[in-house]
């Protein structure tokens, strides 16, 4: 049996590919479990600036910003505490170029908020996450970070304490798809060449 060298190639290639991101989240499992231990002592740190840079590690550390003008709010679905409010910061500060803010929670879908910025504190937390599954599985966790107000503003509801448990540690998950991806790739080049006769079940050879 002689198999096509391309598209064997090819399918290899690929198939190596799979099952090496399906390593590599395995071994970002392990690591994000470590970040989550380190993550639950972070509320009692010292507060910081709100960071210019994304840094997963600072997740649930308190931190202050300056609001110098907001450029735009926006709704976002927070389950049992309705919508969470969020404004689009201009800064000049040590923030850098900008920054999210949670003002507070409504329930309300279309809120009329009137807020003209100034000083904020808080904690920091991931701001929401539009990225599609595969956005997810290869750029991993390098989201924007939002300052979560600790104090309500523009008369609207508290915002959620700090809760370690809404860090996901999916990377197993992840890890499981690539390998299954990669079966799956297997299976089907392998299914492809019997029905084309590259095997010699599918060419019915006989002894």
């Amino acid at each position: 049996m002689k198999l096509p060298f391309w598209p064997t190639l090819l399918v290899a290639l690929a198939v190596a590919t799979m099952l090496g991101l399906g390593l590599w989240q395995l071994d970002r499992a392990g690591e994000k479990r470590a970040q989550i231990a380190q993550l639950r002592s972070n509320p009692a740190v010292p507060p910081i600036a709100f960071p210019r840079f994304p840094d997963e590690r600072l997740l649930f550390r308190r931190a202050s910003g300056h609001c110098l003008e907001v450029a735009r709010t926006s709704t976002e679905g927070a389950g049992a505490s309705g919508f969470r409010v969020i404004a689009e910061c201009r800064t000049g500060g040590l923030e850098g170029p900008g920054m999210l803010v949670q003002l507070g929670t409504t329930r309300d879908p279309r809120p009329v908020v009137r807020w003209p910025g100034g000083e904020v504190a808080g904690y920091l937390s991931y701001a929401p996450d539009n990225r599609s599954m595969l956005s997810s599985l290869v750029g991993g966790d390098n989201r924007r970070l939002m300052l979560v107000s600790a104090a309500p503003l523009a008369g609207l509801a508290p915002n959620t304490p700090p809760d370690v448990s809404s860090v996901p540690n999916n990377h197993s998950g992840y890890a499981l798809q690539w390998f299954f991806f990669a079966a799956a790739a297997a299976l089907i080049y392998a299914l492809a060449l019997r029905r084309r006769g590259g095997t010699p079940a599918a060419k019915g050879e006989a002894f």
